[in-house]
């Protein structure tokens, strides 16, 4: 592919000005391709190819929208090694890990939206005789992160598509190889010309471009608390939808009566996982007092534990952080943990050993955390875990809660009727109970600072549209 490219109204076409940015390898430190960075001028193109498709799109049967989807999703299936490498290359993720969860996204979602699709209402009435109709919202906006780079594309792009929106996509530019694929794909689906664009480019220029554009009537965006911020004050003037999904310090309560040794060795590879770059890593553990020191040391060995390497090799391993600046910011925040006094039991400064080139950060522990120190608030987005003791169900719900996030939360105990009372009242929008997974189709998103909207099945689609009241009929 030429990676300069943009894909509006249908082609791959250059932008309107030079400016090339390079794409770099995390592991090797390596430039791999350049793009390029877009204008608010190829915003304009964009938006306006997508609004000339937006009538022929919002009227295409259902039917037709849906099998344009269902071929993508084969398009996809037939390329998915491909997919799966370019992830692994652009932002570190190590291949097998790429390939069984990462690339598997892109899969998942859109089946996901599939199966919810035949629930979706277009048309309904109420009990008082007036009926109530469904439309696609109009052109929107969407902008997405680095980190699970097709996880968010297709919780974007599919249900827009779907709807009957036609969408102007702006991917991470640090890790933008697998939004081009996801492109390509598209374009061998048939999708009808306009009804899907890409324009890479910062978020101060080509994100603020889309936000504050008139004829766009929805962003959706993921990424930092601060940029969502951001996008929403760009939004304000045109009054357009605004859908978040954001950061999160998600806390994960350890009660004395789950397995222990399998719920932390769990909880610490949850936290690992993607390097700990994930918005809804547990990144607080808080446990019970009675255990708290048997836990301490299962955490200590289950951090010692995780392997650090190549993301080209095979394994179970974590790989890189995306860029030497996120590798800063982590070690930052790892020094605000020493400096706080926190007991750093595993991990700390610097580089794995042995890992002079790339951006590898040591898997990092910080226990006796207290709610006034830094780490406890900031979100590091990176494979630091800290763990604080708690006396009782009352104290554990407090702590947990003690956030202006609301992303995800997480709860190990043996006892369902616990669980489920605990679980209630946590405030955050998706509560995992010992070791649950996140299910293609159910809601993602979070309460506070986390966001707002939520993403995946039906209440994904739901936020692509419009509701009108019709009286008379």
């Amino acid at each position: 592919m030429d990676h300069s490219l943009f894909y509006i109204g249908g082609s791959w076409v250059p932008p309107l000005a030079a400016n090339p940015f390079a794409v770099e390898n995390p592991a090797t430190e390596e430039t791999v391709t350049h793009i390029s960075l877009g204008s608010a001028a190829d915003v304009d193109r964009a938006v306006a190819a997508a609004r000339a498709a937006f009538p022929g799109w919002a009227a295409t049967p259902l039917s037709e929208r849906r099998a344009t989807v269902e071929r993508f999703l084969q398009i996809y299936k037939n390329g998915y090694e491909e997919m799966a490498r370019a992830i692994s290359t652009e932002m570190g993720a190590p291949i097998t890990m790429a390939r069984e969860q990462q690339a598997d996204t892109g899969i998942g979602h859109t089946q996901g939206f599939l199966d919810a699709l035949g629930a979706l209402d277009w048309e309904w009435h109420l009990p008082n005789g007036d009926t109530l109709m469904r439309d696609p919202i109009g052109v929107v906006g969407l902008i997405t992160p680095w980190n699970w780079p097709v996880n968010q594309i297709a919780l974007k792009v599919i249900p827009a598509l779907l709807t009957g929106c036609p969408c102007v996509l702006k991917p991470s530019e640090i890790a933008p190889l697998s939004a081009m694929i996801f492109a390509r794909m598209l374009d061998a689906a048939g999708l009808l010309a306009g009804v899907f664009n890409l324009v890479n480019g910062t978020g101060p220029e080509v994100g603020a471009a889309l936000s504050r554009h008139p004829d766009i009537a929805m962003m959706s965006f993921t990424g930092s608390t601060r940029a969502g911020a951001a996008v929403s004050r760009d939004a304000a003037d045109t009054v357009k939808r605004v859908t978040l999904e954001l950061g999160g310090k998600n806390p994960n309560i350890v009660f004395a009566d789950c397995n222990l040794a399998e719920r932390v060795a769990g909880a610490v590879a949850e936290c690992m996982n993607n390097s700990g770059q994930s918005c809804d890593a547990p990144t607080r553990l808080i446990v019970e007092r009675s255990v708290y020191d048997q836990v301490v040391d299962l955490v200590r060995a289950a951090a010692e534990a995780t392997e650090v390497g190549d993301p080209g090799q095979e394994g179970p391993h974590i790989g890189p952080l995306v860029s030497g600046l996120q590798w800063d910011r982590v070690q930052a925040l790892i020094q605000a943990g020493i400096e706080d006094t926190g007991r750093l039991i595993s991990g700390g400064l610097g580089k794995p050993e042995g890992f002079d080139t790339g951006h590898y950060a040591r898997p990092t522990v910080f226990a006796d955390l207290t709610p006034d120190m830094r780490l406890w608030h900031q979100e590091v987005f990176g494979p630091v875990l800290t763990i604080t003791p708690f006396e009782d169900e009352a104290e554990a719900i407090r702590l947990a809660n003690d956030t202006t996030y609301g992303l995800a939360a997480y709860v190990q105990t043996g006892d369902s009727a616990r669980a489920r009372r605990v679980a209630r009242q946590l405030r955050a929008g998706m509560v995992h109970v010992n070791g649950a997974p996140h299910n293609y189709g159910s809601p993602f998103g979070g309460y506070g600072q986390s966001g707002n909207g939520r993403e995946g099945g039906l209440l994904g689609l739901e936020d692509f549209t419009e509701v009108k009241a019709v009286h008379g009929l």
